[in-house]
Parts: structure tokens; C-alpha cells; sequence
């Protein structure tokens, strides 16, 4: 029997969740079969339901419900261990959660400022006043207010990529030779800045790049399967 994972899903099939693709890619890694279920942003009961918390992506292998994408890889590696690994041993699993942490706390903030204001556009539009209400109460500023100066936060993002572009420039992947559990960490931010706004926020002919292309090829081809930003903004804009 397959696993069952719930996703966001937005505007004409998107996939914009950062969190939903390193459980994707986590997925495909270890070749386990999936059936996915989208649900939409503003849907939390349904996740509430059936997790007792608001967010996904949320995994159920048979009698069990995992969420949080770093709790649903480590169940994947430890149920699953002859199955290829996440994290190439326990002193792989420490450093990427190193990488989840710190994934979540220096890339993730400056690109919120960045692309926000325009991400309403690529989710569904019944989605889009649930979204502006509840990100608007975390940043205490309207979403054009807290990403009005884009070239400010770029520059801080580029900056917290530095270690990124350095690594990637001396190895294929930050696993080394084949991609682990912490390139789909990261790769997670890049796609979800590719699939949730208009900018680019990598430097074309970077190693990052570079990288970002060698991941989008993994797997079939799976991480660009779904359409991307959307090329013109319509409906509601959640006010």
C-alpha cells in the first residue's frame, strides 16, 4: 500500500510549498511509492483533522500520521532502511539538521520580504485573503509594505547563499558526489522563490545555478513537472 502525503496545492496545480518538496524529493529518494492529496492554504481543517496541527506536508503510512518535513524524513529513514538513505549515516542525519535549521532561519526571512507581495498570484484565489490576512499579522505591515525595498533583502539573501555558492562550486551537491536529504532542504527554498514569484534570485551561470538545474533534472524531472509564476495575475487580490 502506498503512503498517502497532503500537499498545498495553489493557482492551476502549483506547488509552491517549500516544505511539500523536500518531502517530495525525500520520497522519491527512498523510492517509496506515494499517493499525493492536495489541499488548498485556507483548508485547515481537514489538516487539523487529521493531525491535530495546521500545517502540512503530513505523510500517513497506514496506521500512522507523521507531520513536519524534517519528522517525516527521519520516520522514512528509520521505517525504511534498505531503501536508499536520506542522510548517508547518523553523522549525516546531525549535519542536516543543521541545514534544516539553519535553511529556515538565514535564507528563509530575507526571501518571505522578497517575494511575498507577489506570491498571492500563484495560489488559488480563494486562497489569497486567508493568506494576506494571516502573513500580514506575522510581519504587523501590510505584504507591499514589508517587501517594498526587494533590493535590500536580495542582497541579504545572496549573502546568506555565499556558503552555498562555495560548496557547490567544489562538489556536485552538498551530499558530495549524489544529492542527500540536505540538497532537498535547500533546494526547497530555491524552488519555492522559482515557482512563488516573478524575481530570479539566482545568478545564471553560478554554481548554484548550476546546482539548482542538476536538481531539477533528479527523479524525471519531477521538481519542474508544475507550472510556475503565473504570467498574468488574475482574480482576487485577497483584500
Amino acid at each position: 500500500m502506498s503512503i498517502v502525503m497532503y500537499e498545498r496545492v495553489g493557482f492551476e496545480g502549483r506547488r509552491p510549498s517549500p516544505f511539500s518538496w523536500r518531502t517530495r524529493l525525500a520520497l522519491a529518494h527512498k523510492e517509496i511509492p506515494v499517493e499525493f492529496v492536495p489541499v488548498r492554504f485556507a483548508d485547515e481543517g481537514t489538516i487539523v483533522k487529521l493531525s491535530d496541527q495546521r500545517f502540512v506536508p503530513i505523510v500517513v503510512d497506514g496506521d500512522r500520521v507523521i507531520s513536519d518535513s524534517w519528522n517525516i524524513a527521519v520516520y522514512l529513514e528509520a521505517t525504511y532502511p534498505a531503501r536508499p538513505s536520506l542522510f548517508g549515516g547518523s553523522g549525516g542525519e546531525k549535519v542536516s539538521r543543521l541545514v534544516n535549521i539553519w535553511s529556515d532561519t538565514s535564507l528563509h526571512p530575507p526571501l518571505r520580504r522578497i517575494m511575498f507581495a507577489d506570491f498571492l498570484w500563484c495560489l488559488d484565489p480563494g486562497d489569497r485573503a486567508y493568506f494576506r490576512k494571516s502573513r500580514e499579522a506575522e510581519f504587523g505591515m501590510s505584504l507591499e509594505e514589508a517587501c517594498s525595498s526587494p533590493g535590500k533583502w536580495l542582497e541579504l539573501f545572496e549573502g546568506a547563499c555565499a556558503p552555498l555558492e562555495k560548496t557547490l562550486g567544489e562538489q556536485a551537491f552538498l551530499g558530495g558526489e549524489s544529492p542527500l536529504y540536505s540538497d532537498y532542504v535547500v533546494f526547497s527554498v530555491f524552488q519555492w522563490a522559482r515557482l512563488g514569484c516573478p524575481t530570479e534570485v539566482v545568478r545564471s551561470g553560478s554554481a548554484l545555478w548550476r546546482w539548482r538545474e542538476r536538481m531539477l533534472s533528479l527523479f524525471n524531472g519531477v521538481a519542474d513537472a508544475f507550472p510556475g509564476y503565473p504570467k498574468e495575475k488574475t482574480g482576487t487580490d485577497g483584500r
